[in-house]
């Protein structure tokens, strides 16, 4: 008797069904990004995670586990949408789109199917980092005409160029040197660095806040840092193809080396960050000792 209790208890804890349920998905989606050979998305997703875990760690007491049958049957579906999907959809444009988009899917299905409609409100710091990890891309790629940004892209590239000295001249999304150049084309534009950012700056906001007044600038500063990191590297871009040196042009632009240009952002973001709570705290200090 005493056996057959210890089995059957683990079968009718919702804590461990949810926990498996979300490792399962977790392993699943991550093995999918991976083999996407998305570098720069694989990294934000895992970096999402790893604030998601930290979040819910400290709250894992207060949840409440209480979900209805329209709930769990609405998350059910969503996971099974999601599940199914990763071993079905084809490879290309739309199997890029699932990749950015089943996390959030899946976190919104496990979320229903542990607390329900009415305990959304517990998830939603986890569930608007998952969602900016990677739905943003999704949405700007589709909602909106990225040619502008394209646009003004090559301008600031060309106005680096010219500083630097190179006989340059721009005419709409080319680049032109002397002896060669490129067109900034709308994947140039550095949405993607862009978004990363704002995760990054979602991830800041909500897990290390800086002062209320303040806020507004984290957004709008990591905007900043990757579109002018991205305009210097369209700049070195345009060196390269007008030198014909093919290798390196390859690998600045679609090799290891542009992920070294994310990299760059990132760093920039953090100094940025970093400073703003230092300065935070510094002035908590200085109000401290002031009143002692």
């Amino acid at each position: 008797m005493k056996a057959t209790r210890i089995f059957h208890q683990p079968l009718t804890n919702p804590q461990l069904w949810l926990l498996g349920i979300g490792g399962g998905l977790v392993a699943t989606l991550l093995t999918i990004i991976w083999k996407a050979d998305d570098d720069s998305h694989l990294g934000m997703t895992v970096l999402a995670l790893f604030a998601v875990f930290s979040l819910l760690g400290d709250k894992k007491h207060k949840l409440k586990l209480e979900s209805d049958v329209i709930s769990s049957v609405l998350g059910t579906v969503l996971i099974g949408v999601v599940l199914w999907y990763s071993t079905h959809f084809p490879p290309g444009k739309l199997f890029a789109v699932y990749t950015h988009v089943a996390p959030f899917v899946a976190a919104l299905g496990l979320s229903l199917l542990a607390s329900g409609w009415q305990g959304l409100k517990q998830y939603w710091q986890e569930l608007v980092i998952i969602f900016f990890a990677g739905v943003p891309k999704v949405l700007i790629f589709a909602l909106l005409d990225i040619k502008p940004l394209s646009i003004l892209t090559a301008k600031l590239s060309t106005l680096m160029l010219w500083y630097a000295g190179f006989e340059v001249a721009l005419q709409d999304v080319y680049i032109n040197l002397p002896t060669g150049g490129i067109k900034v084309a709308e994947n140039c534009a550095g949405i993607e660095w862009i978004c990363h950012l704002l995760g990054l700056a979602v991830i800041g906001l909500l897990m290390f806040p800086p002062e209320r007044k303040k806020r507004i600038f984290v957004p709008i500063v990591a905007v900043i840092i990757a579109f002018i990191v991205n305009a210097v590297r369209v700049a070195i871009l345009a060196v390269m193809a007008a030198n014909q040196n093919q290798n390196s042009f390859k690998f600045w632009h679609v090799g290891d080396g542009s992920l070294i240009f994310g990299v760059i952002t990132v760093i920039l973001f953090g100094i940025f960050y970093w400073f703003l709570l230092n300065q935070a705290e510094a002035k908590k200090k200085s109000i401290t000792r002031s009143e002692s």
